[in-house]
């Protein structure tokens, strides 16, 4: 594999120096500040990305509002005790995206949000102690126990939540791959899967950065390059 330095420094050549890399750079995950975030904000979180997943982001952006009141604030318990026509009424409410299965995995994952905080005291404390060098195993809980959360729509939904975690977007692959690393170009498969994992543990070690920073520098030194704007947009930050 490609030492990250030889990497990093293509990064920052393409974005303008290492001074503007580092400004399109998250903040480091702050497992304290995960430990206390509310359950029904980790489901509100879930469902923008849920909604989010194939459609135009900023739609969902400018809706959100009407969401919030929708769905009544993401309160788990809340939500859970609401009747069969409660969600059938949301299927032709207009303050939303009227999909009706994205609208049921809502339910589905109020649910699953409170019986994880039921066994840790909180959706945040859960995530909060699970280690960051096993992604792989957290996404696979996200995707049998919770509604709609496999695939990249888990992985966007730890990153926004602020886990310390990869995204396998196709610059990203594209830069493991021409880093050496043998996977697909679209890697589902678990094989492939763990094989990311094992990378971007690999250059967490040799560098000490945060997996989320591992995984934006290596979309960065690769593929179109974008200027700093587009990105900032890109990146909905």
């Amino acid at each position: 594999m490609t030492a990250f330095e030889t990497i990093r420094a293509r990064a920052a050549r393409r974005k303008g120096g290492e001074a503007v890399l580092a400004s399109l750079l998250p903040a480091v995950p702050d497992r304290s500040a995960l430990a206390t975030v509310t359950d029904d904000r980790v489901l509100a979180e879930m469902t923008k990305r849920i909604f989010c997943a194939g459609f135009v982001w900023g739609v969902i952006e400018k809706k959100w509002p009407g969401f919030e009141e929708a769905f009544l604030g993401f309160v788990p318990q809340a939500l859970s005790f609401q009747p069969d026509e409660f969600w059938h009424d949301l299927a032709r409410d207009g303050r939303i995206v009227k999909n009706p299965q994205k609208i049921k995995s809502v339910r589905e994952n109020a649910g699953f949000v409170g019986a994880i905080a039921k066994e840790h005291g909180s959706f945040g404390a859960f995530l909060a102690g699970w280690p960051a060098d096993d992604q792989i195993g957290l996404l696979d809980l996200l995707g049998k126990r919770g509604a709609r959360l496999g695939g990249k729509t888990g992985q966007y939904f730890l990153r926004f939540i602020g886990w310390d975690g990869f995204v396998t977007s196709q610059d990203m692959v594209a830069a493991l791959r021409d880093a050496g690393l043998d996977i697909a170009a679209d890697p589902t498969s678990k094989a492939d899967l763990k094989k990311v994992q094992a990378a971007v543990n690999a250059y967490a070690a040799e560098t000490g950065l945060p997996r989320t920073h591992i995984s934006r520098i290596l979309a960065f030194s690769v593929g179109e390059n974008y200027a700093v704007e587009r990105l900032e947009a890109l990146m909905g930050e």
